[in-house]
């Protein structure tokens, strides 16, 4: 099944669904969008509900309807539900906002701004990211800094001056009081909210060249596990336990990788996307061992594998993604969009439905992911 395109004469920079509640087994049905680029910039919200509509097989092909949208002042650099209704961005103007969305999701408002919240000292510094573990939101800046918050209090809780002398590019929640960064010189930093101390509890850096990188995100159920991607679309898995470098290189894209996400609830699946205009869904499956992926023309894709099988852990407990050579694990990528040419930006998926953005002003909807 394609995906369905809504074009919607905006470049778009984010995409992100709104969560389900867990008690109701639904697909989720609204998501947000933020802009860049464009003389106004906004935040819209979108329902991609069934109305009945079914196409001669039965598949819904109704494109997204707008429901709301709220101007911002900057492009959205960053997007993030905080919880149902409050979402939460991040703006090249340095501010840090968030929207309150109506029950019927009709109406956007501004519930509260943290203006420049990321600053040089004369000028603004774009903020690059934002994170929210509700009621926590931590946001990250072009200026380095890593900026602790509670929704409901106006003061900032905590700011990590010189956290970097490089832009931090993304951030992700490891667990309660720990936050991973990574930043453009190829390092991943986390961070302890409880430590007094300005400096990063752990570091982590790609070897040799220092690629930036642009995007990180962990896996949902093993929080040592970890993926990143960056400027030369490598897409990189780490275990941040065990070394300071990289678990396996894998080569994802002919260009910078924009986001990486592991399916919420079923992390063998993993999403990237990237500047070369591709979205790709790659599997970890069971059934064939590293050599034979290597003679299957693989190793165009496996660039290094430490393989090195975890200490006291049973196979059942290590994750696919950490399997290594001696394992009878494979990974596939298969290619989610009709073939594109520009940039695809931000990508989400939840349950069975995907949802990605683009420069060329579409927005893509996929409702049967095969995960």
């Amino acid at each position: 099944m394609d995906p369905v395109a809504k074009y919607i004469s905006q470049k778009i920079s984010k995409t992100r669904w709104r969560p389900i509640s867990p008690a109701l087994l639904q697909q989720p049905e609204v998501f947000a969008t933020g802009s860049w680029d464009n003389e106004n910039n906004k935040v819209s919200i979108w329902s991609v509900e069934d109305h009945g509509a079914s196409t001669m097989d039965g598949e819904f092909d109704e494109e997204p309807q707008l429901l709301c949208d709220s101007q911002h002042e900057g492009d959205v650099m960053d997007l993030q539900f905080l919880d149902q209704d409050r979402l939460v961005s991040a703006s090249s103007s340095g501010a840090v906002t968030i929207f309150k969305l109506q029950p019927d999701c009709q109406a956007l408002s501004l519930a509260h701004v943290w203006e420049r919240a990321h600053r040089y000292s004369c000028d603004n510094a774009p903020c690059t990211a934002v994170v929210c573990r509700s009621p926590e939101l931590v946001s990250v800046g072009e200026d380095g800094r890593v900026i602790l918050y509670k929704a409901d209090q106006t003061e900032v809780v905590r700011v990590i001056e010189n956290a970097d002398s490089s832009t931090i590019h993304a951030v992700t929640f490891l667990r309660t009081t720990e936050v991973l960064t990574v930043n453009s010189i190829g390092q991943l930093k986390m961070w302890d909210f409880r430590q007094q101390s300005d400096s990063p509890a752990q570091i982590l850096s790609l070897t040799g060249d220092r690629v930036p990188l642009h995007c990180v995100d962990k896996h949902p159920n093993q929080q040592h596990i970890v993926a990143t991607g960056g400027q030369d679309g490598m897409l990189c898995i780490w275990d941040v336990r065990q070394g300071n470098t990289p678990f396996s290189l894998i080569e994802a894209h002919s260009a910078e990788m924009w986001e990486v996400h592991f399916h919420p609830s079923n992390p063998n699946h993993l999403f990237t996307c990237s500047e070369d205009g591709s979205l790709l869904h790659w599997e970890t499956t069971s059934g064939s061992d590293m050599s034979t992926l290597l003679q299957r023309g693989w190793n165009s894709r496996v660039v290094s594998h430490s393989g090195v099988p975890l200490a006291g852990e049973n196979d059942s407990v290590v994750s696919a993604w950490l399997a290594g050579d001696s394992s009878k694990n494979r990974l596939e990528a298969t290619h989610m969009l009709p073939s594109q040419t520009l940039s695809v930006n931000s990508l989400d998926v939840l349950e069975q439905c995907l949802v990605c953005g683009t420069d060329g002003e579409a927005v893509y909807v996929h409702r049967k992911v095969p995960v």
